[in-house]
């Protein structure tokens, strides 16, 4: 079993997830810390008994440990930097999401890491929970006949205080790409066009637009759209968005938290035709959450192929985000 020597870029709180699953796997050795603040990562060192050498330039880290792999745990501001980096020095990437603040700047990742012959996977943990991998199972089992259109609503109204509360497209930019990519998940399309209104209502206790109104045209015909708000008080739903999905043949509901349910057409006759309860089965047997997702990122790098999140894979949600935020600027809809 190959020995993957990791240097973890950003020492703040999200570094400590990373960190309990690299101490789990037997094949991974923690080699050095990297953070802009150096005192930050002699503190995290201290704190996780890591008898390691820390650093203020990743560069360096690379050069003196002979690492062959980076966990990005940085701000999203530093990510391009980094990854490129990491790439470019011949290190594998796995790194939180987005991929970079920009599209622009997300492709140029992508060619970066299409032209090193390394592998750059990104977290999208939200992928990797029992109740969503069974509704993406039962939908692809065709239940509920061809999917026609999925719509998932996310109102919650977190007071995080920060760089949030202040940032132009809260909503869109910081949280969105989890569900935008969720639905590329379940429905096994890829985005094709968006039409968004963003806006922020009376009482959001944020800067810029917490609210917005997505409709995306995805590439097997269905439609996909959102509906979401970080300033939504009361009645909120899961973290993970309250989905319907229809189809052909039936409709599928998940709540975020719970297990999905499913009604399935019976017969072909009556104004509205009747429909039975049809379990949906639980297939799941991985880890959930960031575990789950790097799981995978691990089996693929052992067997040298992309990841579920592979970079070449994730820029299709980075382009559903970036893409809703020029069409909320423009007033138009816009091709992917």
């Amino acid at each position: 079993m190959a020995l993957h020597k990791v240097v973890v870029a950003g020492c703040g709180g999200m570094a400590n997830e990373w960190l309990d699953y690299a101490a789990q796997r037997e094949n991974v050795e923690i080699v050095g810390l990297v953070d802009l603040f150096e005192e930050a990562a002699k503190k995290m060192a201290q704190k996780r008994g890591l008898n390691v050498p820390t650093f203020t330039d990743l560069s360096t880290a690379l050069s003196q440990t002979g690492a062959n792999l980076v966990f990005d745990v940085t701000i999203p501001a530093s990510h391009k930097q980094i990854a490129t980096t990491a790439l470019q020095a011949g290190a594998h990437v796995f790194g939180e999401k987005p991929m970079a603040e920009t599209l622009a700047d997300a492709q140029e990742v992508l060619a970066v890491a299409s032209g090193s012959g390394k592998r750059y996977s990104v977290m999208q943990n939200r992928r990797y929970l029992k109740h969503i991998r069974a509704l993406s199972s039962f939908l692809a089992s065709g239940a509920i006949g061809t999917v026609g259109s999925l719509h998932a609503d996310f109102f919650l109204g977190p007071h995080f205080g920060g760089f949030r509360e202040t940032m132009a497209s809260p909503l869109i930019l910081d949280m969105a790409i989890h569900t935008f990519d969720q639905a590329r998940f379940l429905s096994g399309a890829d985005p094709v066009s968006v039409y968004c209104h963003e806006y922020n209502p009376a009482g959001s206790w944020y800067a810029g637009n917490a609210s917005a109104i997505c409709i995306f045209e995805m590439s097997d015909g269905s439609v996909f759209s959102y509906r979401g708000s970080w300033s939504a008080q009361g009645a909120g739903t899961s973290w993970e968005s309250d989905w319907r999905v229809t189809g052909s043949q039936g409709t599928a509901k998940w709540d975020g938290d719970n297990r999905p349910v499913a009604e399935v057409v019976e017969g072909e006759e009556g104004f509205i035709r009747p429909g039975k309860l049809v379990e949906v089965p639980d297939i799941w047997t991985g880890r959930e959450g960031h575990f789950g997702c790097l799981d995978n990122m691990f089996e693929a790098l052992e067997q040298d192929r992309p990841a579920e999140t592979d970079c070449t894979d994730n820029i299709k949600s980075v382009s559903m985000v970036f893409g809703a935020l020029e069409s909320a600027r423009t007033g138009q809809k816009v091709m992917l």
